[in-house]
């Protein structure tokens, strides 16, 4: 199958990011990836060609460049512009995203789902939430904290999760220091209460961030090992 796979830029574009899909005519599933908060690093690139590969339309948009920010990458950024954004300002570019991924690049929207990884998939439980459309959603260590729910941040995963209409897939890390153990049980609680498909996979010893080698929780085994789990759950629920 040939592939498609570009840069994209808010003047040449409408949009900054990357995309990648089938060089094919016809309408396809989609997947909106949500970046981390480094920004949308070189591996998304790859994930996003390997899932072009499997018959997805997919699209990772910088949410930081639109904000304004310039830069290909975001590493080091990603807590102040989250400190300086709020969920509400995210989810409106996301929003934006997903509408360019279904108009633009002709995707089926009754067959698309997301995958977020760390701030991403913390901001896909209430887009999910917003967009009952979403298939299906899967979220590598979201970034989710035992918070109060403010203006900046106003609606918590602990109670939307319990809400969702998608199937979702959840990777947690028994290391990890944002969304600890602690915080990992009631998440997981939430999520089954919904009476959805999910997935969700526990390893102990693994750092936050374990998937992406720009993180200093980089762990090869398990981005290995997780990547046919994604792919194999988004091939069965998208």
């Amino acid at each position: 199958m040939n592939v498609v796979a570009r840069m994209l830029t808010q003047e040449q574009d409408g949009i900054p990011g990357y995309m990648a899909h089938p060089d094919a005519p016809g309408q396809r599933p989609g997947i909106l990836m949500v970046h981390h908060a480094h920004g949308v690093t070189a591996d998304y690139k790859i994930d996003a060609y390997r899932l072009a590969c499997l018959g997805f339309n997919v699209l990772a948009p910088d949410l930081f460049n639109m904000f304004g920010i310039a830069g290909t990458t975001h590493i080091g950024m990603g807590a102040d512009l989250q400190a300086k954004h709020g969920d509400d300002e995210f989810l409106g570019k996301m929003d934006e995203a997903w509408r360019y991924l279904i108009d633009r690049m002709h995707t089926d929207p009754a067959r698309t789902g997301c995958i977020g990884h760390c701030m991403g998939g913390r901001l896909l439980i209430p887009f999910a939430f917003d967009h009952p459309s979403v298939k299906a959603i899967v979220l590598y260590y979201p970034s989710v904290r035992d918070e109060p729910e403010t203006s900046h941040r106003p609606r918590h995963a602990f109670h939307l999760a319990r809400t969702l209409q998608c199937a979702s897939l959840v990777f947690a890390a028994g290391q990890d220091f944002i969304a600890t153990p602690a915080i990992q049980g009631p998440l997981w609680q939430s999520f089954i209460a919904n009476g959805k498909l999910v997935e969700w996979h526990f390893f102990s010893d693994a750092q936050h961030g374990f998937r992406h080698p720009d993180n200093a929780g980089f762990q090869p085994y398990y981005a290995d090992l997780t990547w046919p789990l994604t792919t194999s759950f988004l091939q069965r629920t998208v």
